[in-house]
This record gives structure tokens, C-alpha cells and sequence, in this order.
């Protein structure tokens, strides 16, 4: 008997309003003018989404509130997952995957976190709800993906020499067999050696580097490999917005054309945590390119070291109805 295939039922993005230019975090990052030329002129990065007024609810529920609006998905959720990347992302006495199911009037829901693949928790999240859904949920249960945080300090919000973190939050509907776009594929590997992630030594961290790309092409063509496809069927990756850098040595890797992965987003966002895969899509989504029917791909990277990739069949519609 053939397995339901995951589908995805609708994808939500938010970003806070407010845009910060990268010069204008030197003085709380600590960054030299060296440094600075390094993220803007060799990482692509432009500017970020960032607003310290924002509480971490004002950055994680409204995408979650527009899936959840409708009473029939209410009605239907078994599962809402906070996936998250930074380990404390609220104070010890709130649980912020049960403040959010509670936030969102979602009492027939069970609430959970996952994070320990930082910012690839988001697509391991899908993957999770769907194995859930597959050995627990009746037929027409779907599960809410939500993922969101701040860059509440310069700590987080610098990964030295690679990526500087802004806020944005996101949301995704899963279910089985529905008429959302068809997970084809879910491929992931974890470097476990390179666990101590931002604590790493200068050798170690120059050790993933040099492993960075080659993993996550690797990881990319067994994706596509698992989804009975070929580089060629895929008609874009849609990355994580770690750093212009990265990719331009993934690409290389993968021998694809620069202009097969959607990099607009890593100026205009920056890296935000496990949100850029769905912040991406959506904007895709928005702009009218993504057509039903064509192969897409999920690529992300944790710290950790977690290498993801996830392709989907886009089917969905836009949010006013009309074929995307």
C-alpha cells in the first residue's frame, strides 16, 4: 500500500517592518570596517528586518494567525510545532510552544518544540509532523509548523564572518494526501563532530568550511536523487539566506547556473534563522513565480552541523485564490 504524501497546505511569512541597514549594526556587533566590507561587498548582505520593540510573539504569531483564521484548518489541527533555532528563546517559566497553541486558541492541539537542528529545524519540523500524522492522525489532520525569533542580542546575532541574523517568523500547514504542494523528498545529514557550532576552535571552524559546500551539494543531489528527479527537473532552490558566499561555492559544487537559486532575499533579509526557506517561497509565490506543477527544492544549513534539503511539486494556489 503506497504511503499519503506530505503536502503542504499553505505557507505564511512575516518580517518586521522596520529595515536596518548593515552599517548601522557595526557599533553593536563590534564590527570593524574590515568586517563590515566582508558581509556587504563579498556576502551580499544589504540590510535587515529588525526591531527590538517587538516582543517574540510579535514576530512568530501573525503568520500562524492568517493560516489559523480559517475554522475548518482550526478544526482539523492535531500538531502545532515551534521550531526554533537559539536553545533559550523566552524566559524558563514560559513555554513557548504551548504560549503559542494557547495564543492561538488552538485547545484540541498538541504543542511541542524542536530545535536541536537550529536553523534546519524548520523542514525537519514538516518531516516530523508528517511521520506523526502517518502513525497517529485520522484522515484530514493537518499540523501547524511555526517557526520565528529575535536577534535579542549582538551574541545571536552575529555568526562571525558568515551571517548576521534578523527577525522575521513563519508558518506552515501540513497535512496528508491534501491538495497543497507534494513533498517528493526529505534528505538531511549531521556533521556530529562540529556540535559545538559558534564554540568551535579557529582550526575547527575552518574545517567546516571546507566541508560546508560539498555536504550541502551532496545532501541537495540526494534530494533530488530520493524525489526520482534530476538537477535539471528542479526549476529553483530555494535557499537559506545564510551569505552570497556560501552559495556561490554550493553552486559551483552542484554545476548549476547561478540564476536556478533564488538569492534576491539575502540582501533584502539577511539570514533569519529557520525562517528563510518559507520567507523565500512566499515571496516567490507573491511575485507569480512559482507555477503549478514545476519542481522546487528546500536547502537549508544549522549549526551544528545539519544539512537539509526538501523537494516539493508546487500545486498551491495564491492567497487570493488564483493559480500561483
Amino acid at each position: 500500500m503506497k504511503a499519503p504524501v506530505t503536502t503542504l497546505e499553505a505557507v505564511e511569512s512575516f518580517a518586521p517592518e522596520r529595515i536596518v541597514p548593515i552599517g548601522q549594526l557595526a557599533d553593536r556587533l563590534g564590527l570593524r570596517r574590515t568586517k563590515l566590507r566582508l558581509f556587504e561587498r563579498v556576502h551580499g548582505l544589504k540590510e535587515i528586518r529588525f526591531d527590538p520593540d517587538l516582543g517574540l510573539f510579535d514576530v512568530v504569531l501573525p503568520a500562524a494567525r492568517r493560516i489559523t483564521a480559517d475554522p475548518l484548518v482550526r478544526a482539523r489541527l492535531k500538531y502545532v510545532v515551534y521550531a526554533h533555532t537559539t536553545q533559550a528563546v523566552a524566559p524558563a517559566h514560559i513555554n513557548p510552544a504551548q504560549e503559542i497553541k494557547d495564543r492561538l486558541g488552538l485547545s484540541g492541539a498538541e504543542a511541542f518544540a524542536l530545535s536541536q537542528q537550529n536553523c534546519a529545524s524548520g523542514i525537519a519540523a514538516v518531516d516530523t509532523v508528517a511521520e506523526l500524522l502517518r502513525a497517529e492522525g485520522r484522515p484530514g489532520d493537518c499540523a501547524l509548523v511555526v517557526t520565528g525569533e529575535q536577534a535579542f542580542s549582538p551574541h545571536i546575532q552575529l555568526i562571525p564572518d558568515v551571517a548576521i541574523m534578523g527577525d522575521a517568523g513563519a508558518a506552515c500547514l501540513v497535512t496528508l494526501d491534501g491538495g497543497g504542494d507534494r513533498v517528493l523528498s526529505y534528505a538531511t545529514r549531521t556533521l556530529g563532530e562540529f556540535s559545538a557550532a559558534m564554540l568551535l576552535d579557529e582550526e575547527r571552524s575552518l574545517e567546516v568550511s571546507k566541508f560546508y559546500a560539498p555536504v550541502l551539494a551532496e545532501v541537495v543531489q540526494e534530494a533530488v536523487t530520493r524525489a526520482g528527479l534530476t538537477l535539471p527537473d528542479i526549476d529553483l532552490v530555494i535557499p537559506h539566506n545564510v551569505n552570497l558566499q556560501s552559495w556561490r561555492q554550493t553552486i559551483g559544487e552542484l554545476g548549476i547556473d547561478r540564476s536556478q537559486v533564488f538569492l534576491d532575499n539575502v540582501e533584502r533579509y539577511s539570514h533569519c534563522f529557520a525562517s528563510d526557506v518559507f520567507l523565500n517561497y512566499t515571496t516567490l509565490r507573491d511575485a507569480g513565480r512559482l507555477t503549478p506543477g514545476r519542481n522546487y527544492l528546500f536547502a537549508t544549513v544549522g549549526l551544528g552541523a545539519t544539512f537539509a534539503a526538501m523537494v516539493i511539486t508546487h500545486q498551491q494556489t495564491d492567497p487570493a485564490g488564483e493559480a500561483s
